[in-house]
């Protein structure tokens, strides 16, 4: 840290009662009162160096005041101290509060030559705003004096100094004690010492308020030198410093919230205009800040009640990035503590939306192609190249669109889970958000049926067609065999869904050959006995599965019974019969209040809708068996 030393007497001032005088041989001729602390002191030395004490005295010598003093007592006394003769020390902590003050005092070089005010502007721009440290320090202090600061231009000059300081090469700045602390100067060398030293400046300039940081970034940002991931790791440096902890206890926020206290509120003000500075500070580039960052202020945002139009904005940015997130990031409180629900579901749903969006802007996987003559087939152009280095680009980016979406539905299917227990979150709600996913985009549907499994149980007072249309996103036939078996035996599934488990599983079976023969699969014991109940043969499920398949339910209605069409196959027949029957039994058990639905009545309740040409083949590979036989 720089100082600068003026003045060679030593310090006479004492307070006798309530008294500021200095110790002389001449009495005292001149009264001067500050901050409500009055001073016995001598006209000679003050008035030869203050312009504004000779016109107080020459225009109304009774009055001895002086209002509104910038930096109070200490900065007076340093003044007067300067005045007398007496030794001062001027740093990057005080020399904000003593150019001020001489300004105050117009203690220019109309006054004398070589004042205080042209000292300490010789001080100020050789010394302290050559180093980074007192340009920090400096630059914190003039939060004390805003107006003074912004008339003088020290807030401008200390900004553009760090700036400028940022902007150079590190190894050409004097460092702060935090930045040598951290990196030596003989390990400049070294690969570590390199990757620190390119965002050494985050953390001491986390230290300044936000209005002054705001200011300071727009002008580091504004050079064009420094790297968006660096901006970005700055903006996180300070959110954790300044922004208050995510990790609440509803119930204590709760409390203040209905409190009228004013100082809480404003330390929200002060918190939400923190949050959208940062904001609106975040590079436009992708990569420059992580999803998880993004989603910790969109925690932060629900919290404080920021604005809606901060809050699409990071939805939009989250959106660009959603594969990077994970479901503890997604987990977001809502806005209000009094919600009932545990999680914003709402903002997810927004983020999921806007990553559709950006997914179908992708650029198309094929560019147009001309037909061209022989000489081109033979010779391709630059143009052709250029053609080339864009269809490869293309499919690049086409790749890159696809596997993020199959990582987002892994991720939403998570997330699924976790709010899935919440029993107030409406079903409209979580068969949204299911549905948000493309039906490519999920290879399995392992995590599905779990989600949909843990929402059920959860919410046990579903009734009939709402525990259906909750189905309705499940397909079984991208079940593995374990989430199979479970499913068989979910007592909370509709009966259809069951069924479909059991005949998509023996359609898994039938397809498993070994040397040209079929070679089942082993169900387990329950699962034959349910079929076998219903004079369903576990070893022949092509029949089956071919007479009561060969056309698929509308769209519109995936459970009714009208959807089968197959009045010629005997089979088919009976357990369309089957079906209307088992249907209107359960309907009227359910209307009676039984609680579960008998197990027996699980084997008719739907037919699965499957490809003609797979059971085709079915049908293929059992009588190939029989010739053979």
């Amino acid at each position: 840290m720089k100082f600068m030393k003026l003045g060679s007497r030593p310090d006479t001032f004492y307070t006798s009662e309530d008294l500021r005088c200095v110790s002389s041989e001449v009495s005292s001729d001149y009264t001067i009162e500050v901050s409500g602390t009055s001073y016995h002191l001598h006209k000679f030395p003050l008035l030869s160096k203050c312009m504004r004490l000779q016109r107080m005295c020459s225009e109304s010598p009774e009055s001895n005041q002086l209002p509104d003093f910038p930096g109070g007592v200490e900065a007076f006394e340093l003044c007067a101290k300067y005045c007398y003769g007496m030794t001062i020390t001027i740093s990057a902590y005080n020399i904000v509060a003593a150019r001020c003050a001489a300004e105050y005092l117009q203690m220019s070089e109309e006054v004398e030559k070589g004042n205080l005010v042209y000292k300490l502007e010789v001080f100020l721009n050789t010394c302290i705003l050559n180093g980074w440290r007192d340009s920090i320090v400096t630059l914190h202090t003039t939060k004390a004096f805003p107006l003074w600061s912004e008339d003088l231009a020290i807030t401008s000059r200390c900004i553009e100094a760090i700036a400028s300081k940022v902007l150079s090469h590190p190894s050409k700045v004097s460092l702060s004690h935090s930045h040598s602390r951290r990196v030596r100067e003989d390990d400049a060398s070294s690969n570590r010492a390199a990757a620190a030293s390119r965002g050494w400046w985050a953390e001491d300039i986390a230290e300044l308020g936000i209005d002054l940081y705001w200011r300071t970034m727009i002008a580091i940002k504004s050079g064009g030198k420094v790297p968006s991931s660096l901006i970005g790791d700055a903006l996180r440096v300070y959110a954790s410093k300044w922004l208050p902890s995510l990790q609440r206890n509803r119930k204590q926020v709760g409390k203040k919230e209905d409190s009228d206290s004013d100082s809480e509120t404003d330390v929200s003000s002060k918190h939400r205009l923190l949050l959208e500075s940062i904001i609106s500070l975040l590079p436009a580039e992708k990569a420059a800040v992580s999803c998880s960052f993004l989603l910790k202020l969109l925690k932060a945002a629900n919290i404080l009640n920021a604005s809606s139009s901060s809050k699409m904005e990071l939805a939009r940015r989250v959106a660009l990035q959603l594969e990077e997130a994970t479901v503890s990031d997604l987990l977001i409180p809502p806005t209000s503590y009094k919600s009932e629900m545990l999680y914003d579901v709402d903002i997810v749903a927004t983020i999921l939306e806007q990553f559709m969006i950006l997914g179908q802007t992708s650029p198309p996987t094929s560019p147009l192609r001309c037909k061209k003559g022989m000489m081109d087939r033979r010779q391709r152009s630059r143009s052709a190249e250029n053609i080339d280095l864009e269809f490869q680009e293309s499919r690049r980016s086409s790749s890159a669109s696809h596997s993020s979406k199959l990582k987002v539905a892994k991720l939403v299917d998570g997330y699924l889970q976790q709010i899935a227990r919440d029993v107030s979150l409406p079903l409209s709600k979580f068969v949204s958000l299911a549905e948000s996913v493309p039906e490519f985009s999920r290879l399995d549907h392992d995590d599905l049926y779990r989600a949909i499994d843990i929402y059920l149980k959860a919410h046990k007072n579903l009734n009939k067609s709402e525990r259906k249309r909750i189905c309705r996103v499940l397909d079984c036939k991208k079940l593995s065999m374990e989430a199979c078996m479970h499913a068989a035996q979910n007592e909370m599934l509709p009966l259809r869904v069951v069924v479909q488990v059991l005949f998509y599983e023996q359609a898994r079976a039938a397809a498993a050959t070994n040397n040209g023969e079929v070679k089942m699969t082993e169900l387990p014991s329950n699962i034959k006995a349910l079929l076998a109940a219903h004079n369903i043969d576990p070893s022949n499920p092509s029949a089956a599965a071919f007479s009561t398949t060969t056309s698929m339910a509308g769209p519109e209605d995936q459970w009714s019974v009208s959807g089968l069409k197959s009045p010629k196959s005997k089979l088919s027949g009976t357990l369309r019969s089957k079906l209307a029957e088992d249907e209107e039994i359960d309907e009227r058990f359910m209307n009676q209040g039984g609680g579960r639905t008998p197990s027996r009545f699980k084997a008719f309740c739907a037919i699965p809708g499957r490809p003609k040409k797979m059971f085709s083949k079915f049908l293929s590979i059992n009588r190939n068996s029989n010739d053979k036989n």
